[in-house]
């Protein structure tokens, strides 16, 4: 998805984005700053923490801002598929001096199997899990085809967290957030963006996600499905946050 710079530069671009993403945004910073404080006083040592799909490295460049937060931080990793925002991480990361702390790295999500490392918390931001759409999802003709994808289950979705939920240390925590809420509304913000970042829309109303045919894909979720897909976790351990008061978003915290 993110894989040219013209589609970096909107994505990441605040001139750009609707209102909504943008308080988006900073909602899941000010909750994940909670979280990371509390966490770190519960472990009683600074954190290890892995970033999946670290973007324009938006979180640690706010995180190391913030003196008493980024104390609370002993190592930072962040994975992306996509070269291009790898790159525009590893200059933020160069620019602002975190060498010590932050590092970069061009990888699949779903390969987190593979990823030989464990830690305290575990964070995709800025609607990251909405992107994992299922494998070979035709993109090219599912609008004509007239076809339905069932996304009572998701593979991709399920095999990423429940990888990442075992590279969690004991006691350690899953953030997901921000997550688009499914409802009507929210659907057709999609779908404005969407049309204002010059895509064509292949989705309607009937779907629980919103495509595009140069290959976007936006999920949108209610709690029960995210207890389905999160099967592998004991319910009682989920739970949810609205990140603002008309239900466009929410954050998901998972706990080990």
């Amino acid at each position: 998805m993110y894989d040219n710079e013209n589609t970096v530069q909107k994505s990441f671009d605040p001139d750009f984005l609707t209102e909504e993403l943008l308080q988006a945004q900073w909602a899941e910073f000010i909750e994940l700053k909670k979280i990371i404080t509390e966490l770190y006083h519960k472990k009683q040592h600074p954190l290890t923490i892995l970033d999946v799909g670290i973007g324009n490295a938006r979180i640690p460049k706010h995180l190391c801002g913030i003196k008493e937060i980024w104390d609370m931080v002993e190592k930072y990793d962040g994975t992306d598929n996509a070269m291009n925002c790898v790159e525009i991480s590893e200059k933020v990361i160069a620019d602002l001096g975190m060498r010590n702390k932050v590092s970069a790295y061009f990888f699949e999500a779903a390969d987190l199997d593979k990823w030989n490392r464990t830690y305290d918390l575990i964070i995709t931001t800025w609607f990251t899990a909405g992107n994992f759409y299922p494998i070979n999802f035709p993109f090219e003709t599912y609008k004509e085809s007239g076809m339905r994808t069932d996304m009572a289950t998701n593979e991709k979705f399920e095999k990423i967290f429940s990888n990442a939920y075992n590279l969690l240390q004991p006691g350690g925590e899953i953030i997901i957030g921000a997550c688009y809420i499914d409802n009507d509304r929210t659907r057709r913000k999609q779908e404005d963006f969407y049309r204002k970042a010059g895509m064509t829309i292949i989705t309607d109303d009937k779907d629980s996600f919103t495509a595009t045919k140069e290959r976007f894909w936006s999920q949108r979720f209610t709690h029960q499905k995210l207890f389905n897909y999160l099967h592998f976790v004991s319910p009682e351990k989920i739970s949810f946050n609205p990140l603002d008061t008309y239900d466009f978003a929410m954050q998901v915290r998972i706990k080990k």
